[in-house]
């Protein structure tokens, strides 16, 4: 039995008692898997559009979506690029989470398509890409927690759990109509 007037839970004798979840806890919990990610896939979209990071920039990114079956490999770098840095970002202000969330989870679909065959562990498989999927589709539908600037926006104040599932939908027809003009 909890008393409204305190936070100290009491029981009936030898009854156990368990705390009631943090809603702080889960919050900080999800900002930091927002940073992680976020920041990981905005360092990784940075790569592809500006050569930051020691990554190829447009020309390399370019040539390397060509050989793997992309027609206009530039504009798909382009399109990969703002994916990743636009959605990491998003991720890391919490900004419309579920569709920056969404735009990860797209990007990653067409890196997991790119990779598959490789098994599932370094250095050719699937495992990185595939915990960035999941971890985004997470956050899709979770939402992106207290410390976020979609809790000051009237509609996303309250996440919705279908608000996540329709950013995903979209994001994974998107991804399949991408992979689809890919030869």
């Amino acid at each position: 039995m909890t008393s409204s007037l305190s936070t100290v839970e009491t029981a009936p004798i030898g009854v156990p008692t368990r705390s009631a979840p943090s809603p702080h806890g889960y919050d900080a919990g999800l900002l930091l898997l927002r940073l992680a990610l976020g920041l990981t896939m905005a360092a990784h979209g940075a790569q592809k559009l500006f050569g930051w990071f020691g990554g190829p920039g447009l020309d390399g990114t370019g040539q390397f979506f060509t050989m793997s079956g992309y027609p206009s490999g530039r504009v798909m770098a382009v399109v990969a690029g703002l994916s990743e840095t636009l959605g990491g970002l998003g991720l890391v202000a919490g900004l419309l989470t579920p569709l920056a969330a969404a735009a990860v989870v797209g990007t990653m679909v067409n890196a997991l398509a790119v990779k598959w065959g490789g098994g599932f562990f370094a250095p050719k498989g699937v495992e990185y890409e595939l915990l960035l999927t999941a971890g985004a589709a997470a956050l899709a539908l979770t939402g992106p927690g207290r410390y976020a600037v979609d809790r000051v926006l009237p509609g996303l104040r309250a996440h919705r759990l279908v608000y996540g599932v329709v950013a995903l939908v979209l994001g994974v027809v998107l991804a399949g109509a991408v992979l689809l003009v890919r030869k």
